[in-house]
């Protein structure tokens, strides 16, 4: 799983705070450094949360499974640009075997075995859009990605929480320390809802709460 953030929108937090500003005063100026972190503490806190639709991320993501893609697509506040298996060749693809797999040997041998099916579909004529129609949820995939912060806001309250898929879990909190690097202030919380008060799980709660030092 690769993950990098290559691009957002500069000077974000200080974006966040002016339209937080303008919300409550006369005037339409960025308020000063200092202040900036007290405008986002209140939007957060009061549920005020559109000013964050002002600004957005854009990740480069690669390496995790059609499985775990076709779980993040389901956020459909979102752009993606996704590697088209129907228009590349998958020579020697990589794929994901579950740690949960014990056989990893006898996994990997029937993936290889579909592998040198689908190029011999593909050598006989059969287009690489037809052909694709064998291969795993397994085979990696690559895209780039782009969501405002209200989003991912929203995506790791859901997929930083134990309880998700493991592997868009692991995504998502990669995904959170890199923007954590760059916007602190708005996302410093950012997480399941144990982070700041009960779990929403109901009777499917894990019982462990994260906790800011997780």
């Amino acid at each position: 799983m690769r993950i990098k953030l290559i691009a957002y929108t500069p000077d974000c937090e200080a974006i966040v705070a002016r339209a937080a500003s303008l919300c409550y005063s006369k005037e339409d100026k960025s308020p000063p450094k200092e202040k900036r972190k007290y405008f986002i503490d209140k939007l957060l806190k009061m549920g005020h949360i559109s000013p964050f639709e002002h600004i957005s991320f854009t990740f480069s993501i690669s390496g995790i499974s059609r499985a775990c893609s076709h779980q993040l697509v389901r956020h459909r506040i979102a752009s993606y640009s996704q590697q088209s298996q129907r228009y590349v060749f998958f020579d020697r693809p990589e794929y994901i075997i579950p740690e949960t797999i014990k056989d990893k040997d006898a996994f990997s041998k029937k993936v290889e075995e579909i592998v040198r099916f689908y190029h011999s579909l593909v050598n006989d004529g059969v287009p690489k859009e037809d052909a694709r129609y064998i291969l795993p949820q397994a085979f990696a995939t690559k895209f780039i990605m782009t969501m405002n912060a209200r989003e991912l806001l929203h995506f790791f309250r859901l997929r930083c929480c134990n309880r998700a898929q493991w592997e868009i879990g692991q995504l998502a909190e990669n995904m959170l320390s890199l923007v954590k690097d760059v916007a602190p202030n708005i996302f410093n919380n950012a997480g399941p809802p144990c982070i700041t008060g009960p779990c929403l799980e109901g009777e499917f709660s894990c019982k462990k709460p994260r906790g800011k030092s997780q």
